[in-house]
């Protein structure tokens, strides 16, 4: 008598090979879709994955079907002969794929549960905080738990779903999305006169971020390309940039700002109603204005070494969906990508 086991439906199934694998339905799309970015930087953003990851995936699709199929070079990307091939079909599982998505999300309800953001404390205030009202003006069912801060975040170790971050190098573990290019310029109380240049800067009281007990080493840089270093003393200083304004404001010195932390100050003193010249869009500012600033120093910019701010989310599946979507709102609200003044 046998006592071979009964088979069970789907055991003892051939298994997929690494090529059927790699040329998955899912795998498909993805090639189509980084085909369609042209980048592979720019495909991991509009998919929500890291850099690395996308890169891993085509380089095991490459592999299991042992033929290339992009050709890249340091300033772009393109399709070998072999990938142009492979992109027609990819493209119509691409457009299948979107066709189903969008019937579902026609029949889904709105967005909803609790997103845990962190911001730096001036964007969070000036520019994060009104879109956050619109964004839950469209969305009832969303609520945020807030953290306004300077301090750097861990998403994971906080269990945060996003963090707007001022920096030029974002960590490679998070899906970065630029969303706000600014400028930092010299702002004082609305009635000084311009300078005619940033080395007038040396003779003023400076109110200036961070620990300035010591002379503070500046570069300025104009719309021409004209660049000068200014050592600045500061008369005040600390950690609260909003504070560091508000003396500004009451004539107690000149500020060095982004500019999208004052841009409906400026528009007070240019004109009621007019948009300042972080380029936000109206209604974009701090509802509490007080006396308005001027740009001291119409055509120059500091160089701070950093003047975008990115939001940092993580990478599909981990990361929240209501979390990708606010993200998609802020970048489109505020033109994400717009360069400084």
């Amino acid at each position: 008598m046998s006592t071979k086991p009964p088979t069970l439906p789907g055991v003892g199934r051939r298994r997929r090979t690494a090529a059927e694998e790699a040329l998955d339905a899912n795998a498909l799309e993805l090639f189509a879709r980084i085909a369609q970015a042209g980048s592979f930087a720019q495909a991991a953003r509009d998919l929500g994955l890291t850099r690395a990851a996308i890169s891993r995936r085509i380089a095991a699709i490459e592999s299991a079907v042992g033929l290339a199929l992009f050709a890249r070079s340091t300033r772009s990307l393109g399709l070998t002969e072999a990938g142009r091939r492979l992109h027609a079909r990819a493209r119509a599982v691409r457009d299948a794929a979107e066709s189903a998505r969008l019937a579902l999300r026609h029949t889904r309800d709105q967005l909803d549960g609790t997103i845990r953001i962190s911001a730096t404390a001036s964007f969070g205030r000036h520019v994060l905080a009104p879109l956050l009202a619109r964004f839950q003006a469209l969305h009832p069912a969303v609520r945020y738990e807030l953290f306004f801060t300077d301090r750097r975040v861990d998403l994971l170790r906080e269990g945060l779903d996003v963090a707007f971050r001022v920096t030029s190098k974002p960590p490679e573990a998070w899906v970065a999305q630029p969303v706000l290019r600014f400028s930092v310029h010299a702002y004082a109380q609305a009635g000084q006169a311009a300078l005619s240049g940033p080395q007038q800067l040396a003779a003023l009281p400076m109110l200036l971020l961070g620990q300035r007990e010591d002379p503070f080493a500046s570069q300025w840089q104009h719309a021409d390309g004209q660049r000068e270093d200014v050592p600045l003393q500061a008369s005040a200083w600390g950690s609260d940039l909003d504070g560091l304004i508000a003396l500004a404001k009451h004539g107690a010195g000149v500020v060095l700002a982004p500019d999208f932390c004052v841009a409906a100050m400026l528009a007070l003193a240019d004109a009621p109603g007019a948009v300042g010249d972080a380029g936000l869009m109206s209604g974009v500012g701090d509802a509490a204005l007080g006396p308005p600033l001027v740009n001291l120093l119409p055509g120059w910019r500091m160089l701070a070494g950093i003047d975008t701010v990115q939001a940092l989310t993580l990478p599909v599946p981990a990361g929240s969906e209501t979390a990708r979507a606010l993200v998609r709102f802020v970048r489109e609200s505020l033109g994400a990508g717009q360069a400084p003044a």
